[in-house]
C-alpha cells in the first residue's frame, strides 16, 4: 500500500511512495506526530539522480524488517534536496560541523522540534569498512532517546545553538577592488595542475564559475594567464569523460579510481551543469573564435533541448546515472559506456578499430566488466573528421535503442533560468533561433506557471502543476538572470519588467537592510532552526552572488540605485573570501569583474529588421566587456530604458556606448563598436 509521499510532485519522493517505510514528506503534521508519540525523527535527503541514494533506498528501505523498527520507533521523513534546498542546507551544514564530511543520502535524526543530534550519510545494511550498519545506527539511536533522553537534548540544543551564530556580515567591507581580483587569480594559479588542465585533487567537478571569472578577469585585466587557464580547464573537460563524446552534454563530475587509470564520471546529467557550461564554452568562444568551444556550446544546446525539454516548454533536472544494461540490472553508467566487440557490432571492424584509438576504448577496459568510458585521449595525428563524424552518428543512433536512463521532470526555476540565459545568448551567438526560441518557450513556462499575482515565484512544478514550495533566493537570482539575458537578445523590454519584480523580491524579502548581506530564504518563509545563508557556490552560483550580477545588470538597464546600492553592499563578501578561496566564490569574483569594469551600458537604436541594425546588435552581444548590457530597438520606443534620448545618427543605425556616467560619441560604425566593446571574433 502506498504511503504518504504518493500524493507528491516530486519524482524522488514518488520513487519511494511504495517503500515500506512508512514515510511523511516535510510538514509540520510530521513533527506534531513525533511529539505525540514521543519518538525522534528520521530525516532522509536526497535526489532522484542520485545513485547511492537509489543503493540505500534499495538495501534498506525496500527491507521490509528495516522498515518495520523504524516506522516502530521513529516518524521518517523524506526530502527531496532539489525541491527544498533550504532545509537540505541547514542540515548539510550540521553534518559537515558534526562529521568533517557531508553528501547524499543525507541522514539526520533529529528532535521534534527539528533539533538535530546524530548525523550521516550512507549506511550499509551490514557493518563494513568502519562504518556501523544502518541497523546498528537505528538501535544505537532509539536506545539514546529512550536511555539517555537529557544528553541527547544537550547535544541537540548546542548544535542548534552553533548553527543560529553563524551568520554573516560584510557591513563594512567594502567593494572588491582589482588587487583582490589579482590576488584571487594568484591563488588559482596555484591550485592548478598545469599537466592535465584541471584543478588538483581527486574528484573533478566542472568549474564553471570560476571559469566565467577567468573569462570576465582577462577581457577587463588583460590576463593571458586568465585566458590560459580558462582554455586549458575547458579542453580538459571537452576531451574528458565528463563530456559525454557521442550526444553531447556534461555528466556530473569525474574521478581517479585506480592510479593511473584514466578520469571516470558519475553519469548523472544536470540541468544547471549542462547550462552554466553550455554559457562558459559560448563565452569562450565569444573571446577567442575556438572551433572546439563552438562545438560544445552548440552541442550541449542541443543535448538539453532534445533530451531535458519538457512537454510544458521548461527544462527537467536530471537524468540518472543508472540503466538497465539489456539483461534487467539497473548499472551505473549502461547507457554510455562501450567495449570493443560492441564497437565492432555497430561499425564494423575497420571503423571499430578507429573509433577504439579515438576515443580510448580498451580490450581490458577502463570502466566496469571490460567496458570502457569515452574520452579523447592526447595523441598525435590527424584523423579524418569527416569519418569520425560518421562514427558518433552511427554510435549515437546504436546507443538510443539501449534503455535509456531514467529523467526527472521536476522543473526547478533556478535551473531554468540558468538555461534561458545559456539558450538565448548561445542561440544568439551562432545564429541559432530555435534556441533563442527554446529560452523564450522556458522563460513563458517560468512567468505562466511560476510566478504568481504578486510575482513570487514557486521552487518546482512538475507536469504543468507548479509545487508547494516556495522559491528561494537563487530561483529569484537566476531567473531574473535569464530574463536579462533574453531582454538584451530579443530587445523585449517585458523580460527586463518581470527581472525587476524578481530583484524587488529580493531587495524587500532576502536582504538584511543593517548589514547588505543576503539570506537564502524570504524573511515570511517558513522558519528552519537556521535561516540558511551562504555566499560560496556549490554545484551552482551561490544565490547571494547570483543576485548580487541580476542587481547590478538590473541597474544598468535602468539607472536604478536601491538595485545597484545593494549589490555593491552584497560583493562585500566577495573582497573578503575571494583571495582566500577563489573556487568557492567564482560567480562573486565573475560579479566583481562587472562591477570593475561599469559594467557597460550599450544601446543600439534602428529600425527592426535594418542591416544595419542587426550588425550593430550582434556586435554588441558578441563584446567581451564583462557583463556589459544591451538594448535594441527603434528610437524612443519606450520598450528598455536604455533607448530613450537616443536618436539615429544620420538617418543610420546607431549605437551608444556608456559607463559611470560617460558615454562614447555614438557611432554607426560596427568595427568602432567592436573595439569599444572589446571581441574575440568578428562575425
Amino acid at each position: 500500500m502506498p504511503n504518504r509521499l504518493a500524493q507528491a510532485t516530486s519524482p524522488y519522493l514518488l520513487q519511494h511512495a511504495d517503500n515500506p517505510v512508512d514515510w511523511w514528506p516535510w510538514e509540520t503534521d510530521a513533527f506534531e506526530e513525533a511529539r505525540r508519540r514521543d519518538v525522534p525523527v528520521f530525516l532522509s535527503v536526497g535526489y532522484s539522480a542520485c545513485h547511492w541514494c537509489h543503493v540505500m533506498a534499495h538495501e534498506s528501505f525496500e527491507n521490509s524488517g528495516t522498515a518495520a523498527y523504524m516506522n516502530e520507533h521513529f516518524v521518517s521523513v523524506k526530502v527531496d534536496r532539489e525541491e527544498r534546498p533550504d532545509v537540505d542546507a541547514v542540515y548539510m551544514e550540521a553534518v559537515q560541523a558534526a562529521t568533517g564530511q557531508g553528501g547524499w543520502p543525507m541522514s539526520v535524526f533529529m528532535t521534534p522540534d527539528g533539533q538535530p543530534f546524530y548525523f550521516g550519510t550512507y549506511f550499509p545494511p551490514e557493518a563494513r569498512h568502519g562504518m556501523p550498519s544502518f541497523q546498528q545506527v537505528l538501535e544505537g539511536v532509539h536506545h539514546a532517546w529512550t536511555s539517555r533522553r537529557s544528553e541527547v537534548g544537550e547535544v541537540a540544543g548546542k548544535i542548534t545553538r552553533d548553527l543560529a551564530g553563524r551568520e554573516l556580515s560584510t557591513k563594512d567591507a567594502g567593494t572588491p577592488t582589482e588587487e583582490n581580483q589579482a590576488l584571487a587569480l594568484l591563488q588559482l594559479t596555484r591550485d592548478i595542475d598545469p599537466a592535465s588542465g584541471w584543478f588538483k585533487g581527486d574528484t573533478k567537478f566542472p568549474p564553471s564559475m570560476v571559469i566565467e571569472f577567468l573569462l570576465r578577469h582577462h577581457a577587463r585585466a588583460g590576463s593571458e594567464a586568465a585566458l590560459e587557464m580558462a582554455e586549458g580547464l575547458c579542453e580538459a573537460m571537452a576531451r574528458s569523460s565528463l563530456y559525454d563524446q557521442v550526444g553531447g552534454g556534461f555528466h556530473r563530475y569525474v574521478l581517479t579510481p585506480r592510479p593511473g587509470g584514466p578520469l571516470v564520471p558519475h553519469f548523472e546529467k544536470m540541468l544547471y551543469d549542462n547550462a552554466l557550461l553550455c554559457r562558459v564554452y559560448a563565452h569562450l568562444w565569444r573571446a577567442t573564435g575556438s572551433e572546439s568551444a563552438r562545438r560544445v556550446a552548440l552541442e550541449t544546446a542541443d543535448f538539453m533541448v532534445r533530451e531535458l525539454r519538457t512537454d510544458e516548454g521548461g527544462f527537467a533536472s536530471a537524468l540518472d546515472a543508472d540503466s538497465d544494461d539489456g539483461t534487467g540490472r539497473h548499472v551505473e553508467g549502461a547507457y554510455y559506456v562501450w567495449t570493443p566487440e560492441q564497437l565492432t557490432e555497430v561499425l564494423g571492424e575497420e571503423d571499430a578499430r578507429l573509433a577504439a584509438h579515438h576515443f580510448g576504448v580498451t580490450e581490458e577496459g577502463t570502466f566496469e566488466e571490460g567496458a570502457s568510458v569515452l574520452r579523447l585521449p592526447r595523441r598525435e595525428g590527424v584523423l579524418d573528421a569527416a569519418r569520425i563524424e560518421s562514427v558518433r552518428d552511427r554510435l549515437n543512433g546504436a546507443r538510443a535503442r539501449r534503455p535509456a536512463p531514467g529523467r526527472d521532470d521536476k522543473v526547478v526555476a533556478a535551473w531554468n533560468g540558468l538555461a534561458v540565459a545559456a539558450l538565448a545568448e548561445t542561440g544568439a551567438y551562432f545564429d541559432r533561433p530555435d534556441l533563442v526560441d527554446a529560452a523564450i518557450a522556458a522563460a513563458d513556462l517560468l512567468v505562466r506557471l511560476h510566478l504568481d499575482e504578486k510575482a513570487r515565484l514557486a521552487r518546482t512544478s512538475k507536469d504543468g502543476h507548479v509545487g508547494a514550495n516556495a522559491g528561494v533566493l537563487e530561483d529569484y537570482a537566476d531567473v531574473a538572470e535569464g530574463f536579462l539575458a533574453l531582454a538584451s537578445v530579443t530587445g523585449e523590454g517585458v523580460w527586463l519588467e518581470f527581472a525587476g519584480f524578481l530583484l524587488d523580491h529580493v531587495l524587500v524579502r532576502f536582504v538584511d537592510e543593517e548589514s547588505g548581506a543576503l539570506f537564502d530564504t524570504a524573511a515570511d518563509a517558513e522558519k528552519l532552526i537556521r535561516r540558511p545563508q551562504d555566499p560560496t557556490d556549490n554545484a551552482t552560483p551561490s544565490g547571494w552572488s547570483a543576485a548580487a550580477g541580476a542587481l547590478l545588470g538590473y541597474a544598468a538597464h535602468t539607472g536604478s540605485e536601491p538595485h545597484r546600492t545593494a549589490a555593491e553592499r552584497a560583493l562585500g563578501v566577495v573582497k573578503a573570501l575571494g583571495p582566500r578561496v577563489p573556487r568557492f566564490i567564482g560567480w562573486g569574483l565573475a560579479t566583481a569583474e562587472v562591477l570593475l569594469d561599469g559594467p557597460r551600458e550599450v544601446a543600439v537604436v534602428g529600425p527592426e529588421g535594418h542591416p544595419g541594425t542587426r550588425e550593430l546588435h550582434r556586435a554588441a552581444l558578441l563584446g567581451t566587456a564583462p557583463g556589459a548590457v544591451v538594448a535594441v530597438g527603434a528610437p524612443d520606443s519606450g520598450e528598455l530604458p536604455l533607448l530613450a534620448d537616443r536618436p539615429l545618427v544620420g538617418g543610420e543605425p546607431t549605437a551608444y556606448v556608456c559607463r559611470d556616467f560617460t558615454c562614447d560619441a555614438p557611432t554607426t560604425d560596427v568595427d568602432r563598436l567592436r573595439t569599444a566593446l572589446g571581441t574575440g571574433v568578428t562575425g
